[in-house]
């Protein structure tokens, strides 16, 4: 595939006036229309457009309910209220809103498990992978507060349990809760500080994003081999190959996310907010948001507030040092036989405490919660760096084309030296 396929040629004079003076058009040309993509990325290298366009969507919708939101104690709830019965399709709008919410963690979920399995987190990507690390972290701190600002008994009591949770800290803990607060109860400072950050973190997800891609684009993507395109003849162009996958793809969620937003609308939520926030009423069992789940498991399967306060931020921030933990030479799990076996338990391991995370803090899921929370540190921590000195991976195919036309292969050895070159 040779050069000329990638240039970009405007016909339109008013596009080519603006481009010689702004090359707006070449660079979005380049890296949205002729970006060099392997050819061989199967669909679930599509989570990655689908959680962007779910970003787009919640700031959109976020943006008009913001206008009929009022951020105070006495009218939080009456304004969700009035959104949903007097607003012209405010239900509409709350609704896609809320459940879009649940999609986007979907997306990046399943984003995040594929490059655990396929290794996108190694040489030269690491940064890539840092980036998608902090854009987890905005957003589950987007999220959090998002889900405090209707002002029901869920959002008031989780807003009280997770802000208390800094109040572990020593020295610093009661501080930094009464900074959050804004005073010394959660209430209308609370809530005011919540509803500006929740408006504002969107946008610093945006520009996290933007780095994130332009990583992305720096070395290019991965690929389920794992290793890096040797030449043009591994390479397509990312439209139209691509956005056609990827537009299959999204009217598949689009309708999964139509069933969902007008037939079971609060299938993922708690019939308990819709009842007033009541600071004197305690709910018989506070749990977050499903997608929160296996971090409140891990938080409950230790006795210690501190300790447990640790090892939940723990859990995603040991994510950062993934590239440092896995020590093998191989990127791809496909070629890793022994890993594909504790892969497998770290993701029933993740769902076990998704479950256990919803379960009252009772036996037998306490002792259940803290064998899945020691797996899932182990798995990091012990079982990664060890299978990097001890496993004996496939052997590795010369190039991308190699696996469907044919041809000899390396030891996994010689892909270590390519891999530290890109």
């Amino acid at each position: 595939m040779g050069e000329p396929l990638y240039e970009f040629q405007p016909r339109n004079k008013v596009v080519k006036w603006i481009d010689y003076r702004l090359p707006i058009f070449t660079v979005m040309h380049r890296e949205l229309v002729a970006y060099p993509t392997p050819w061989n990325l199967n669909y679930l290298w599509n989570f990655g457009v689908l959680a962007g366009i779910a970003l787009v969507v919640l700031i959109v919708t976020g943006l008009v309910l913001a206008m009929q939101y009022t951020a105070h104690v006495d009218h939080a709830f009456a304004s969700i209220d009035r959104i949903m019965r007097e607003v012209q399709y405010g239900w509409l709008l709350r609704y896609i809103h809320m459940n879009m919410a649940s999609f986007f963690f979907i997306f990046v979920y399943i984003h995040i498990f594929r490059g655990l399995f396929y290794g996108s987190y190694k040489n030269p990507r690491e940064v890539l992978w840092i980036l998608g690390v902090v854009i987890l972290l905005l957003m589950m701190a987007t999220a959090f507060l998002g889900y405090t600002l209707p002002w029901g008994q869920m959002s008031y009591w989780a807003a009280t349990v997770i802000t208390k949770l800094f109040s572990a800290f020593p020295l610093i803990g009661d501080a930094i809760v009464t900074w959050l607060w804004g005073g010394f109860s959660v209430d209308n400072p609370t809530l005011n500080r919540f509803f500006v950050l929740h408006f504002v973190l969107p946008f610093a997800i945006v520009a996290v994003v933007f780095l994130h891609i332009w990583a992305l684009h720096r070395f290019g993507s991965n690929n389920p081999v794992g290793i890096d395109a040797s030449g043009p003849q591994d390479k397509i162009p990312f439209h139209p190959y691509y956005t056609v996958k990827d537009a299959f793809t999204l009217g598949l969620v689009l309708i999964a996310f139509a069933l969902v937003t007008f037939f079971a609308p609060n299938y993922l939520g708690h019939a308990i907010n819709y009842a007033p926030a009541d600071p004197l009423q305690t709910p018989a069992h506070i749990v977050p948001e499903w997608y929160f789940l296996p971090f409140y498991a891990i938080l409950r399967a230790v006795p210690d507030k501190l300790i447990g306060v640790v090892l939940m931020f723990g859990s995603v921030l040991i994510l950062l040092a993934l590239p440092w933990l896995d020590r093998s030479p191989v990127r791809s799990g496909a070629f890793r036989p022994v890993f594909k076996w504790f892969y497998a338990l770290l993701v029933v391991d993740v769902l076990v405490l998704g479950y256990g995370g919803s379960q009252p803090p009772e036996q037998p899921w306490i002792t259940i919660n803290q064998i899945a929370t020691a797996y899932y540190f182990g798995y990091f921590l012990v079982i990664l760096p060890l299978l990097g000195y001890f496993e004996r991976p496939k052997p590795l195919p010369s190039s991308i084309s190699k696996p469907v036309l044919g041809g000899g292969a390396q030891p996994a050895g010689a892909a270590a030296k390519p891999m530290e070159k890109a």
